[in-house]
């Protein structure tokens, strides 16, 4: 798709968590993008794919004539807690 000389990129925010890995790196959401995962082994590097992530995420949505959404900002802290689960024949 050719841009026009004076053409500028629509900016657009979202909101992103990044959670330290133990092995190392982040993992990175989009709340607002459900199914946008990714990860770097730093934080740049988190931001970097973040970026790309959202970027080729909207890119499609406008490629399929969907709307874009908007950001969900975070208001509340997230909640932390741990879920034990069973399986069965384990």
């Amino acid at each position: 798709m050719l841009r026009k000389k004076n053409d500028r990129p629509k900016l657009r925010d979202y909101t992103v968590l990044f959670e330290p890995l133990g092995e190392g790196g982040y993992m990175v959401v989009v709340p607002a993008l459900p199914g946008i995962v990714t990860c770097g082994e730093t934080l740049a590097e988190a931001r970097r794919m973040a970026s790309d992530a959202i970027r080729c995420h909207l890119e499609g949505l406008l490629k399929d004539g969907e709307p874009l959404p908007d950001d969900r900002p975070i208001r509340r802290e997230p909640v932390k807690e741990v879920l034990r689960v069973a399986l069965a024949g384990a």
